[in-house]
């Protein structure tokens, strides 16, 4: 057991029976009343953000979880498929436990999430940045924008469609952000 004294951003408790990390906290002392901590804590089976307001000195379970490599194999009509790297354990997983899982190309290395105890997969995480190959988009034209900043849509090589730079071509390599589908970089 702990106290909210040892709250720390990622630490993972049990809050109502579900296994969750805290995102933000604040200890807060009012002039009048006892202190308190606010908390944003974000549940590890479905990514849904909540907020919780504890007594200070207020006890806590905390939980074991262990992140371990996974490559992704491939994908069948019943989810998706992952090698550990290290033992070549396979796991299968439903669709909806991946977040942005087109942007998920075979071979490629991804974390999971378990809870120690039980030996459970709570999510799969990507990595922050994936490079993927540019499938399709529409050539840009020369003034066709005032702006410097204009985005077209492009297809990438897993079916995901983002907005890019007008001056990314067919063909070429860009740096996706898996958190928020966004266009980083191209690849050289």
């Amino acid at each position: 057991m702990a106290t909210t004294a040892d709250f720390k951003n990622g630490l993972c408790i049990d809050f109502n029976g579900k296994p969750c990390s805290i995102v933000w906290f604040q200890h807060v002392k009012p002039g009048k009343g006892p202190a308190f901590v606010k908390t944003k804590l974000r549940n590890l089976e479905n990514g849904r953000i909540l907020e919780k307001t504890y007594s200070a000195g207020e006890r806590i379970e905390v939980i074991t979880v262990e992140h371990r490599p996974y490559q992704y194999l491939y994908k069948d009509e019943d989810g998706f498929n992952f090698m550990h790297e290290e033992t070549y354990e396979q796991v299968h997983l439903d669709m909806n436990m991946v977040d942005n899982s087109d942007l998920m190309k075979e071979g490629q290395h991804v974390e999971m999430v378990f809870l120690a105890d039980e030996e459970r997969c709570l999510t799969c995480e990507l990595p922050t940045y994936v490079e993927l190959e540019v499938t399709y988009t529409e050539p840009a034209v020369k003034g066709d924008t005032a702006s410097t900043n204009a985005l077209k849509s492009a297809t990438l090589e897993t079916g995901a469609e983002i907005m890019v730079p007008l001056f990314i071509n067919q063909g070429e390599k860009i740096r996706v952000n898996t958190v928020d589908r966004t266009y980083g970089e191209r690849v050289k």
